[in-house]
């Protein structure tokens, strides 16, 4: 069942993705050609984050499933 409300690591990747997408866009505008290493590097550390926090996420919703069958058992 989903959790109502605020998730921060919800959050953190939608706000990882935009600045990336921007950061991507505005290296293009101002370098232009030149722009294709700087923009692999963007995207390496989008890619490395959105990993990073479906990780955490995994992680944070292992450890509470854990800790409710830990609950419920007798």
């Amino acid at each position: 069942m989903a959790k109502p409300g605020f998730d921060p690591l919800r959050a953190l990747a939608i706000a990882s993705q935009a600045i990336g997408f921007v950061m991507i866009l505005t290296l293009e505008t101002w370098l232009g050609d030149a722009a294709r290493p700087w923009e692999a590097l963007v995207l390496a550390l989008m890619l490395l984050s959105a990993v990073s926090i479906a990780l955490l996420r995994r992680y944070r919703r292992n450890k509470a499933r854990k800790a409710q069958e830990r609950r419920d058992s007798p």
